[in-house]
């Protein structure tokens, strides 16, 4: 690849990576699912839940299924993209994860992150465009997902 191609393809993954965190924590979690290939798959393998997603359709209904008074916001940060091929990329970057469930608007009290961890995906261009193909979710960092507390 020359160095365009190059730019081009790790600028277009890097892309993908922040679509995501903003479809999901921006009010379009449905659409997270259009960002990945036919066969794409989304796990987070042990010690994580052990949870695998696999297929645009089966993505799409998994992340719509996310809880509608859920409040996110994900920070992505330290993303290397290495591009493997013409057609082919792996990256991997850090997230810190806020969230609530159980908002009703307003402010929430800022607290810790409930999630640290890394994405590794590897990324596939199909018809000229790139998408994610496997997303794993590695979490070293973890808890559960607290309530919004109620203005009193």
């Amino acid at each position: 690849m020359d160095p365009l191609e190059l730019l081009l393809a790790e600028r277009a993954c890097e892309r993908l990576i922040t679509d995501f965190v903003h479809r999901l924590d921006l009010g379009e979690p449905a659409g997270v699912a259009g960002l990945f290939t036919e066969d794409g798959v989304w796990e987070w393998p042990p010690p994580g839940d052990g949870r695998r997603v696999a297929g645009r359709q089966a993505l799409g209904e998994y992340f719509a299924s996310r809880p509608a008074d859920r409040l996110s916001r994900r920070f992505m940060s330290n993303v290397l993209v290495t591009v493997t091929g013409p057609d082919t990329a792996t990256a991997v970057s850090y997230f810190a994860t806020y969230r609530v469930d159980g908002h009703d608007g307003g402010t929430v009290p800022a607290g810790p992150p409930v999630q640290i961890g890394t994405y590794e995906d590897s990324f596939r261009r199909a018809d000229s465009r790139w998408l994610l193909d496997h997303r794993v979710l590695r979490l070293p960092f973890g808890g559960p997902t607290p309530r919004a507390e109620k203005a009193s």
